[in-house]
């Protein structure tokens, strides 16, 4: 739990920060033993989305959290952030703590970033699990069409000085009102407890940043992402999970690997599978990751 901006934490998990490419990310790492695997929350999120999944990927492998430049309790973003500042953010991490390559298991918006480091440092891999996400230049921008129904947050977002004109100071209505109950299926699976512990990240000055980032990418780099994509297509193993997005996720990550996509739909679970539905997001990903280290 946390309260009044006291950062949430849960058992068996330890705090780090580290300095890497010119600003200081905030992580938790969990277990002793087994391949790493590095988990990357999407919007509006931060390492907490995966507090529910972390002891349950622990009991097999070495789990590392991340909170993106701008979010959670990482430092906040400056204008110029974008997905690929925020790859090399991770590059950067994943040699700093000396524990490449990685299982990387990514979500949301967070996928251009994870798509360009999974491209562009090949060796930090083992493989590549995508929840709910999709990729610009492959259809991802047509959810900011609102005629087609997009969704507005998109736009306003990527819009320079609206989203904290509009959000900031109003962070428990825009999450708890809006974001968290839009996308969610699984009823009482996000509790208030956990849009406290959102709120508080994104209520710091500049919170919002990392988040204008990503999603200003998300509407210009479409021919940056299929053009790396032409050159370097991923060639670890993949898995997609989905839940409400599910049939779009598996027919993005397709478009960019050059093997066979493993693909895990669940039922009954809205965008934020991690929190909705812990126990079957560790069990895809568990039966993954050991077929992978089994071969």
């Amino acid at each position: 739990m946390s309260t009044s901006g006291t950062p949430a934490t849960i058992p068996d998990v330890d705090h780090h920060h580290v300095d890497v490419n010119g600003t200081t990310l905030h992580y938790v790492s969990a277990g002793t033993a087994g391949t790493p695997i590095l988990l990357v929350h999407g919007f509006p999120e931060s390492w907490w989305a995966f507090h529910k999944l972390i002891p349950l990927l622990a009991e097999a492998h070495q789990v590392f959290a991340v909170d993106l430049r701008g979010f959670g309790d990482s430092a906040t973003a400056s204008e110029g952030f974008d997905s690929a500042v925020a790859a090399e953010d991770l590059h950067q991490f994943i040699q700093a703590l000396g524990v490449g390559p990685v299982h990387l298991a990514a979500q949301d918006i967070s996928g251009g970033t994870a798509f360009r480091l999974a491209a562009t440092h090949p060796d930090d891999l083992l493989s590549f699990t995508a929840t709910e996400m999709g990729l610009a230049g492959f259809g991802l921008e047509g959810l900011a069409d609102i005629t087609h129904g997009g969704s507005w947050h998109i736009g306003v977002l990527a819009s320079p000085g609206i989203a904290e004109m509009l959000f900031a100071g109003r962070e428990r209505e825009v999450l708890g009102q809006w974001a968290f109950p839009s996308m969610t299926v699984a009823s009482g699976s996000i509790t208030g407890d956990d849009v406290d512990e959102f709120v508080r990240t994104y209520s710091r000055t500049d919170g919002w940043r990392g988040a204008i980032g990503l999603y200003q990418s998300m509407l210009v780099e479409g021919d940056a992402l299929k053009a790396l994509a032409e050159s370097s297509p991923l060639t670890v193993p993949a898995l997609a999970v989905g839940g409400f997005g599910g049939p779009f996720t598996v027919g993005t990550l397709s478009q960019v690997v050059t093997g066979d996509v493993e693909s895990v739909q669940l039922d009954g679970v809205g965008h934020y599978v991690a929190l909705e539905a812990p126990g079957a997001l560790a069990d895809a990903i568990l039966a993954f990751t050991g077929r992978v280290d089994a071969s």
